[in-house]
């Protein structure tokens, strides 16, 4: 058992190293531009086709690979990982920077689906989403404190030496999983493509993967433009604005182990709970938003719950397709990382229109509407799993 608990360590690792890459981009673009004489709309490329490779990938590499052990999957995803930002470092052409973001994000959509479902079979039962907020956790905290890290790297030794510093963490976290993640895995039975497509039949997934785009896109609706919002309405210096950001980090982290834990059991019934208590703290940061020190603490407790539902969200979607069909499993899993994807993207854009048409104040209360409604579709899933007396809801 203490083995298996270095084996999502490990995983946690090559996640951090995967959610740093994900979004290096957006820091470095000034950097990218002057290298390559582009604009910063065309260096934007490596952020936006990147997400789109996640997207695309996880759903349609995860079948593609089924039949592979899972241990063997995972060392070769985090080679190929390894490979494409070393590459992406020493890129002569803007051209040949897009192709390794792609094929990074393209392992990036694998890694997630498939290392969602070795965590939670590396513990007992009722330790599975634990598994997966701790897995989830190197993601997460890449995001806040792997991002800025990597950006100041950038800044001070050239944009290429970011990458190489991902592939060194990526290298890092490929001995990790050699070494600890066992050989004996549970291996899924192999499906053809056409019965892992039966997915799309599942009603109750099909109705996560709606929550999962909602509940997250409401959080990105605002997360998106924290930084304007905390500079432009709440006021706070350069200095400050980072200072708040390690902060949500933190609660961030928190927040998902505490949602490991509170959804180890009856996780749909949990994730009503914490659904409406979100969108309770998103109507709150609108209301205080002007306030500086209302308006700050809103925001801190918002990073709290922002991620609360990650690893719930993803034990359900394991959980309905291993009792279903467990050789679907893996490509389930794949479909939700897409639908987090699918919510950033969602977030940002509508976002974006409350921002040119509206008011940035304005943007929780479009995050409060998303994420009632993810709490409301999660009540319907789980009313009608308490109908079908299976012991998941």
């Amino acid at each position: 058992m203490r083995k298996n608990k270095f084996a999502i360590l490990a995983l946690a690792i090559s996640a951090f190293a995967i959610g740093m890459t994900e979004f290096i981009s957006v820091g470095l673009l000034p950097l990218i531009k002057d290298s390559f004489h582009t604009t910063i709309s065309l260096a934007g490329l490596t952020v936006s086709l990147y997400a789109v490779g996640v997207t695309i990938g996880a759903p349609l590499l995860t079948p593609l690979t089924n039949k592979i052990k899972r241990k063997h999957l995972l060392i070769g995803i985090m080679v190929i990982f390894i490979i494409a930002n070393a590459c992406a470092a020493f890129s002569t052409t803007f051209s040949m920077l897009l192709a390794m973001r792609i094929l990074s994000a393209l392992m990036h959509g694998v890694f997630m689906s498939i290392a969602t479902a070795i965590a939670s079979d590396l513990v007992a039962p009722d330790k599975r989403s634990s598994a997966i907020a701790m897995m989830f956790t190197g993601l997460t905290v890449a995001t806040i404190t792997g991002v800025p890290l990597g950006t100041w790297i950038g800044q001070q030794f050239g944009w290429e030496a970011s990458f190489i510093t991902i592939a060194l963490i990526g290298l890092l976290s490929l001995i990790f999983n050699v070494v600890s993640v066992p050989s004996d895995l549970n291996e899924y039975e192999s499906a053809s493509m056409l019965e892992q497509l039966t997915v799309f039949k599942n009603k109750s997934l099909m109705m996560v993967y709606f929550i999962t785009a909602l509940s997250y896109g409401g959080t990105f609706v605002v997360y998106t433009y924290l930084t304007t919002m905390l500079t432009d309405i709440l006021h706070y210096s350069d200095d400050g604005v980072v200072l708040l950001l390690v902060i949500y980090g933190v609660m961030v982290a928190i927040g998902n182990t505490l949602g490991g834990k509170l959804t180890n059991n009856h996780p749909t019934q949990v994730l009503i709970g914490i659904f409406l208590i979100q969108a309770i703290v998103l109507f709150v940061v609108g209301i205080t938003v002007s306030h500086q020190i209302l308006g700050t603490i809103a925001i801190l407790v918002m990073g709290l719950f922002a991620f609360m539902n990650v690893p719930g969200l993803q034990l359900i979607v394991v959980l309905f397709a291993e009792r279903k069909n467990k050789a679907t499993t893996n490509f389930a899993s794949s479909l939700n990382i897409a639908s987090f994807n699918i919510g950033i993207t969602l977030g940002s854009v509508i976002g974006g229109y409350v921002l040119n048409h509206m008011s940035i104040t304005m943007t929780p209360y479009f995050g409060f509407t998303m994420v009632l409604i993810a709490s409301v579709m999660m009540w319907i899933v789980y009313k009608n799993e308490k109908a079908t007396n299976v012991n998941i809801a």
